[in-house]
């Protein structure tokens, strides 16, 4: 067997290979990913890197866990590596995106209860920073903001599941109503040190 035998054999077999696979993966299209599957973090690029640490950290109150001298960090919450990087590598100066350009429409934070996310609302007052929104989601309570570069951020905090609205058919039924931002301020955190002084 010469050399373009071999190949032509190879090809042969590879085409099959990939064939097999391809009847497999449209198989696979039907499949749902693992419900363990979650965002892990998302990453920024900002124009001022110490502002963003500033909100992010000081802010917000993530822990920041690392940083890259003067061009970026990652900042995170309970000890993980990083729930939000921020860099300067093409963006040091730039300016807020555009309002009709496509990209990040923003990121999301929840929080594990309605108080801790009444802790965020209170920091978000005490930093003078203004909210965008406010919204009764049903299955969530939502805070609209913007971070220094622009960017859209969401604080909210998930109902329990049971009580998610549904459509006759079980489905998710979301809705937008406003959110009742006083009462939102009024709800305490049973731990008085995670309250920012």
């Amino acid at each position: 067997m010469d050399r373009r035998t071999t190949i032509s054999s190879g090809r042969r077999h590879l085409a099959c290979a990939v064939a097999g696979f391809r009847k497999s993966e449209e198989e696979e299209k039907m499949k749902p990913i693992h419900p363990d599957v979650q965002i892990g973090h998302v990453h920024l690029k900002v124009s001022d890197l110490e502002r963003s640490i500033a909100f992010y950290r000081d802010v917000l109150g993530f822990e920041l866990t690392q940083r890259y001298g003067h061009q970026a960090a990652f900042l995170s919450a309970g000890g993980y590596h990083h729930h939000i990087g921020l860099n300067t590598w093409e963006s040091q100066g730039g300016s807020p995106p555009q309002p009709r350009a496509t990209g990040l429409y923003h990121l999301a934070i929840l929080y594990p209860t309605r108080a801790e996310l009444a802790d965020a609302l209170r920091r978000l007052v005490k930093a003078g920073i203004s909210l965008e929104g406010a919204s009764d989601h049903g299955v969530s309570e939502a805070l609209y903001l913007r971070d220094p570069d622009g960017n859209g951020v969401e604080l909210y905090w998930d109902r329990p599941k049971e009580q998610w609205p549904r459509t006759p058919d079980g489905g998710v039924n979301m809705v937008t109503y406003p959110l009742d931002v006083e009462a939102l301020l009024k709800e305490s955190t049973t731990d008085s040190s995670r309250v920012p002084a």
